[in-house]
C-alpha cells in the first residue's frame, strides 16, 4: 500500500520526513488491527516529495502544504470510522512535527481505492479475497 507523502518546503524541518513516514504507517497499520502484521508491514511502502516553496497553491495563492495518499485495496479505509481516526492521525503527526507550525487546516489526507484484483502482492496481482488470505497469514 504505498504512500505517497508530498510537502511544500519548509513544512517539516529537515529529516523529520522519516518519522512521519514511520508514523503515518504505524498509524494505518493500528487503525486496521494490524501492527505487527508481517504480510502488511514491508508492503506498506512510501515516497516522499518535497515541493519547493512558491510551488504549491491553494485558492491559486502560494501556501505551505502537506499532502498525505494512500492507494489501498478497495477494503483498506474503507470503514468510517477508521478513516476518521487514521485521517486525524495523520493530521496530528504532521502538525506535531512541524513543531505545530503547519495548520491543521492546509494538512490534505485521502485515499484513492484499486478495483478487486488490480493489487499487486508478492510479485503477482491478487483479488480481495486473496489478499486477505495473504494478512491472515502475518
Amino acid at each position: 500500500m504505498p504512500l505517497t507523502l508530498t510537502l511544500t518546503e519548509g513544512v517539516l524541518p529537515a529529516g523529520k520526513e522519516k518519522e512521519a513516514v514511520q508514523q503515518i504507517t504505524d498509524s494505518l497499520l493500528k487503525t486496521h488491527g494490524l501492527t505487527g502484521n508481517t504480510v502488511m508491514t514491508p508492503n506498506i511502502t512510501a515516497n516522499v516529495h518535497i515541493v519547493p516553496k512558491g510551488s504549491s497553491f491553494s485558492g491559486g495563492q502560494e501556501f505551505l502544504g502537506a499532502w498525505a495518499e494512500w492507494k489501498v485495496p478497495s477494503f483498506a479505509l474503507a470503514d468510517q470510522a477508521i478513516i476518521k481516526q487514521h485521517f486525524d492521525e495523520v493530521t496530528e503527526i504532521i502538525h506535531q512535527l512541524s513543531g505545530k507550525k503547519q495548520p491543521k487546516d492546509n494538512i490534505y489526507v485521502n485515499a484513492i481505492h484499486a478495483v478487486d484484483g488490480a493489487w499487486n502482492l508478492d510479485g503477482r496481482a491478487m483479488t480481495n479475497e486473496e489478499l486477505g488470505e495473504a494478512i491472515s497469514k502475518g
